[in-house]
């Protein structure tokens, strides 16, 4: 399963990167405004920077809503780097954008998913990745993570390549749980990755160790 990180932060890309998991990134325009990146000029360039410290893909989200300037908005974004993917959004022009993309190679991410049915209707519109939001599932009472095996179950089914990217994972067990789902990727932001390194028995093995060490040497 590939790890995506989910933020705008140059610095928690790079940690990410340096630490050997890092796969690609998505962010958008409120990860942005966290970072404090506003103005095109800036979000252009954060956008480069992004793409200069990953190998993978860089999920650039389009403010639009409407198919035309959905296309145009995209199209300029997919210009900034080989490694964008344009992030659109669950609506119907957005499922018409997808496919207007998809037939001039572009890649993209459609975002907002909640149900089997919007994945399925985004897979066969071409889409590079789709997002099912679980963390938001899981907020409304809802399991995010069946959502997960049912678009797995489908796409399996009918042999869409269309990747499963599942977001929202706020903790380490969603992103376990999706591993064991068959989840393609998982975007998260660094602190749930980063608490996939931590147990309990770890720490005491590892303390024990240094005592039995320091024991021995005399110290």
């Amino acid at each position: 399963m590939k790890f995506f990180i989910d933020t705008a932060n140059l610095a928690q890309i790079k940690e990410a990167h340096d630490l050997g998991v890092l796969d690609g990134v998505t962010t958008n325009p409120s990860l942005m405004a966290k970072e404090g990146i506003t103005g095109e000029e800036n979000v252009i360039n954060h956008y480069k920077a992004i793409c200069e410290i990953t190998d993978g893909d860089v999920s650039a989200e389009v403010i639009s809503t409407t198919f035309e300037e959905m296309i145009a908005e995209g199209e300029a974004l997919a210009k900034l780097h080989e490694r964008i993917v344009v992030k659109v959004p669950m609506l119907k022009d957005g499922v018409k954008a997808i496919k207007y993309f998809t037939e001039k190679g572009i890649k993209t991410n459609c975002t907002l998913i909640f149900s089997a049915g919007q994945a399925l209707l985004a897979a066969k519109a071409g889409a590079t990745y789709v997002s099912p939001f679980i963390g938001r599932l899981d907020d409304i009472s809802t399991d995010g993570l069946t959502l997960i095996e049912d678009i797995r179950t489908i796409f399996d089914n009918y042999g869409y390549t269309t990747q499963i990217l599942a977001a929202s994972a706020r903790h380490p067990m969603h992103i376990i749980n999706c591993a064991k789902l068959g989840a393609d990727v998982v975007t998260a932001p660094l602190a749930p990755i980063l608490a996939l390194l931590k147990h309990p028995l770890t720490d005491n093995g590892l303390a024990q160790f240094l005592a039995d060490h320091a024991k021995a040497a005399g110290k």
